[in-house]
């Protein structure tokens, strides 16, 4: 969620990283928020170390920078990992296809996680279920000579509920829709582009594997297999179990609406349900009845003044009651309302998370329900490193934005013209690379930010759906698998292999990106946002799957089943019974 998506107009519910492609802030109105927020950045650096860490020590007048050429070389490696990319496209959007098709929920991935598993098998990797603990979570291992440098990519493949849509088609199409006659719906789809996701990351892991061993380029690449990145769960934990240490560098893509790079930075963020406990009964005769969905829509009501006064630019608020109820006439006893509390940094998450806490007891003491909560998972902001997106900058110049053809671009202006946005097609250029903007305006939240606090992180982003078009919406399910996405698909590849090839072929290169990030985390010591005693949500796994994976259930970091939530509460009093009237 996702959540960074187009960071650099490429915001990754994945979140905004300050974009690359985006228009920089004039120097008044800098001053202006700065003044606003009541903070100089001085006084950021020492209460908030993670956010001063997070941006420029200097700030680029607009138009003063330019970025770096001739950072990325020519080399046999390089030509022969974009040649496998080429050779084997149909594999690869093929791939994506697939994941496509099985539109599987966070946790829940069966299927795609073993089909983006299978790809790198064939290609010689050594494949091992099962990481953190997550059923379709995996590790995939090449090495080659001694081993190093290791290099990690990030590969993602769930979908998102209520997105269903038809590929290909301009117009709002559900593939799969759900009668109801008290409440239709809309099955899960592709509106994040994870299915490229994944498969990009796997092909460029493919790749630089295959141009390794023809060459004798000594390397190790490790391929994550992520589970759930679109509750931002996968990931954190991950990393908190030491998942990712060891690696030299690790590589980043993210589905966009343009295709670019920067060094920005996104929202931390904190996910926490709140359960409501009330007393069910007959709708029709209320009087002691204890509604938990009372609580839940007071908490929505109260939680939405925060935002006058609260609030900073770069706080972000949202919430959805994902359990209100069955039917009118039976009193909700349990109700639900999950909220994603985002901020520049977990420090600033924290404290306004205590508010929103302090608004739920507030609602459960006038509702006379009890409450409870469960942070879900808890992320940091990224670690930005200018060095690395300089690099993939450069390669992604030199080998120049997606092939649209005219089937992807129309398919773009009829999506468009389906949603009231200009007719303008595809975003067919590598935008420039440009400083971030200096205040940090908020945005999304991604789970590979607490990879980067461990290791040298670039991301980037490359055109999927239309410009001016959205991510977590069925427009975006309707180019994954279609003509965009596959020319994205491709592109995305290639511009993270090509990367990864120079980090191995010039060791200055890697260099940079190591010094750059020791000297902005030298302040800085990373530690899980996850409460302690955190144990990750997960779904038990079909017999098939944990036959197929080699796993057996459950893993040893969760309690299996998990506890119930029962309420136990008493029907409210009314009072001493009135006398009768004389």
């Amino acid at each position: 969620m996702c959540d960074l998506h187009d960071q650099h107009e490429h915001e990754h519910e994945h979140g905004t990283s300050q974009t690359a492609a985006g228009p920089q802030l004039s120097r008044r109105r800098i001053m202006q928020l700065l003044g606003a927020a009541g903070v100089t950045a001085a006084m950021t650096a020492e209460a908030d170390p993670a956010m001063a860490a997070a941006a420029d020590s200097i700030v680029e007048e607009a138009g003063a920078y330019k970025a770096p050429e001739g950072l990325a070389e020519d080399s046999p490696a390089k030509s022969s990992a974009l040649g496998w990319i080429t050779s084997n496209s149909s594999r690869i959007t093929g791939l994506n296809e697939e994941i496509w098709e099985h539109a599987e929920l966070s946790l829940r991935e069966w299927n795609s996680s073993v089909a983006e598993a299978g790809f790198l098998e064939k290609a010689g990797f050594d494949v091992k279920f099962g990481t953190a603990g997550f059923p379709t979570a995996f590790t995939a291992t090449f090495s080659y000579g001694s081993g190093s440098p290791v290099l990690g990519f990030s590969g993602e493949y769930d979908a998102l509920p209520g997105l269903s849509q038809n590929k290909g088609v301009g117009h709002h199409d559900p593939r799969e829709y759900i009668h109801d006659p008290f409440s239709p719906s809309y099955g899960p789809g592709h509106g994040c582009g994870h299915s490229a996701l994944g498969t990009a990351a796997a092909a460029a892991a493919a790749a630089v594997a295959q141009a390794a061993k023809k060459h004798k380029v000594p390397v190790t690449v490790k391929f994550f297999g992520s589970t759930a990145e679109e509750a931002l769960i996968g990931k954190t934990y991950a990393v908190s179990r030491g998942v990712y240490d060891g690696l030299d560098a690790f590589l980043d893509w993210h589905p966009s609406t343009a295709n670019a790079t920067g060094w920005g930075t996104s929202n931390a963020m904190t996910a926490v349900t709140f359960t409501f406990l009330g007393v069910a009964g007959h709708g029709g005769t209320p009087l002691g009845n204890k509604s938990a969905l009372d609580a839940a829509v007071m908490m929505a009501t109260m939680s939405e003044f925060l935002r006058e006064e609260n609030m900073a630019p770069a706080a972000r608020l949202h919430w959805v009651i994902n359990n209100g109820g069955d039917i009118p006439n039976v009193t909700p006893e349990i109700a639900e309302i999950s909220y994603y509390v985002r901020e520049g940094s977990t420090a600033r998450v924290q404290v306004l998370l205590d508010k929103v806490i302090a608004i739920s007891e507030a609602a459960a003491k006038a509702s006379q329900t009890k409450v409870q909560h469960r942070i879900t998972s808890a992320c940091w902001n990224q670690l930005p490193n200018k060095a690395a997106a300089e690099l993939l900058y450069d390669n992604m110049r030199q080998i120049g934005p997606p092939a649209f053809t005219a089937e992807a671009h129309q398919l773009a202006k009829d999506l468009q013209k389906s949603l009231g946005l200009p007719e303008v097609g595809m975003h067919d250029k590598v935008a420039e690379l440009t400083p971030p903007n200096p205040v940090f305006l908020g945005g999304g939240s991604t789970d590979v930010a607490d990879i980067s606090w461990n290791v040298p992180t670039v991301s980037m982003g490359a055109a999927l759906a239309p410009i001016g078009g959205k991510f977590h919406t069925w427009s975006t399910a309707s180019c994954a698998a279609a003509a965009p996405g596959r020319a994205a698909v491709i592109a995305a590849a290639k511009y993270l292999a090509a990367t990864a090839v120079d980090l191995i072929t010039q060791p200055e290169r890697l260099k940079a990106l190591k010094d750059e990030f020791k000297e902005r985390t030298k302040d800085v010591e990373w530690k899980t946002a996850l409460p302690d005693g955190y144990e990750p949500p997960m779904y038990e796994p079909p017999a098939w799957f944990l036959k197929k994976t080699g796993q057996k259930w459950p893993p040893n970091n969760i309690t299996w089943p998990p506890r119930r939530v029962v309420s136990n509460e008493k029907f409210s009093s009314l009072g001493p019974e009135l006398a009768p009237q004389k």
